[in-house]
């Protein structure tokens, strides 16, 4: 199993850099002078928007590191919180998992309440 988890990582980390690469490369085309004010605005908007989501992809890529890393070390698809194994198909749906379903509900169930008081 931590085989296939393995390959499934990789692959969506590959992915991942696939697509930040080539927001690198649109990134470093020669801008384009947009003569319409509100055309410069919507390139930019959609600029912004694009670094936002590769930013947020940069974050995932390194939670897909700390699994791999998990995967190498033996402590893969265990529950950071209670030592319990995690589901298989929670791990199938977020392969990235530190916490079985019941610690995360737990887990936000306090961040809620803190942040309320």
């Amino acid at each position: 199993m931590r085989a296939y988890f393995q390959r499934k990582l990789l692959r969506w980390k590959d992915e991942l850099l696939a697509d930040s690469n080539e927001t690198i490369q649109n990134l470093k085309q020669e801008p384009q002078a947009e003569a319409d004010l509100a055309d410069r605005a919507s390139l930019e908007t959609d600029r912004s928007l694009e670094l936002r989501t590769r930013d947020r992809e940069r974050k995932l890529i390194a939670k897909i590191d700390a699994a791999l890393q998990r995967i190498e070390d033996g402590s893969y698809g265990y529950c950071e919180d209670t030592q319990e194994p995690i589901s298989l198909r929670r791990l199938e749906a977020r392969p990235i998992a530190t916490m079985s379903i019941e610690a995360q509900e737990r887990h936000e169930r306090l961040e809620r309440t803190h942040r309320d008081e």
